[in-house]
């Protein structure tokens, strides 16, 4: 199928996930096709995700179990940037995770000494945060002594909430919102969109050319977009509203109800 005159001018695509290619367990409407349409066409394709729950090869079973064609090195998690982040230190030590096994894995092979679940943890040198369905007050509890004590913060993203069918479920940004009110410290740094950090390893993997980042929601996607000087296209299938989209600064540069009608109109 031709692809929308909006998007024939780009050749790299940036594609969010929740509220963009899917929600929960189920595909949105015209989405396989889209991304079918955009390889049939010749575009560089590759996956975003703010999500820290899973790894980069969970992400590719799940896009082939939903009908999309994908390879790992397509996927960019902000646990696999945060990673490539952490392994450019010159001095590692010790990290207390609050997350999913993905990224305390993450944080492992960039080199730090998990110190999770032992009588260390309280006095780790570095307090990752993300979230996960398991997170309690333990968590909170550990994370915020260990800080206090002098352990740096970094958070994976600041997203509020991602969607889900029975509505916005808490994203890493409120795990790590109650971190640092505990603490009365700001997260050092966070790597995930709209930071810099995933943009740069997309550029790396997929080389020159005009991209178009795509997904749903201003304040990650269209905002990262504009910060990486690329233009972005938000979809009306995840958190914002069209009311929303229409007030927003900075504008995106396209506004489609779903990724089908902006990919193929």
């Amino acid at each position: 199928m031709p692809l929308s005159p909006a998007l024939a001018r780009y050749d790299n695509v940036l594609l969010d996930l929740d509220g963009c290619l899917w929600v929960g367990e189920e595909a949105l409407d015209g989405a396989v096709g889209a991304v079918a349409a955009l390889r049939d066409a010749g575009k560089g394709v590759a996956f975003l995700t703010n999500d820290v729950r899973h790894t980069p090869e969970d992400f590719v079973r799940k896009l082939w179990r939903l009908g999309f064609q994908a390879a790992v090195n397509e996927v960019v998690t902000c646990g696999a940037a945060l990673q490539f982040v952490l392994a450019e230190r010159t001095e590692r030590g010790a990290a207390f995770v609050i997350g999913s096994q993905a990224l305390v894995d993450h944080v492992a092979d960039a080199g730090l000494r998990i110190v999770n679940n032992t009588e260390f943890a309280t006095r780790a040198d570095l307090v990752v945060v993300g979230a996960h369905e398991e997170f309690d007050f333990r968590e909170l509890r550990i994370a915020t002594q260990a800080v206090l004590r002098g352990a740096e913060l970094i958070g994976v993203t600041r997203d509020r909430t991602f969607p889900m069918p029975d509505g916005p479920w808490p994203g890493s940004g409120a795990v790590l919102a109650a971190v640092e009110e505990a603490t009365g410290r700001r997260a050092e740094r966070t790597v995930g969109k709209p930071e810099p950090d995933m943009y740069a390893t997309v550029r790396d993997r997929l080389g020159e050319g005009r991209y178009l980042a795509v997904g749903d929601r201003l304040d990650v996607d269209v905002v990262g977009a504009r910060r990486a000087g690329i233009d972005s296209a938000l979809v009306l299938t995840g958190v914002t509203t069209r009311i929303e989209a229409d007030a927003a600064d900075p504008r995106p540069t396209h506004v489609a109800e779903s990724l089908g009608a902006l990919v193929l109109g």
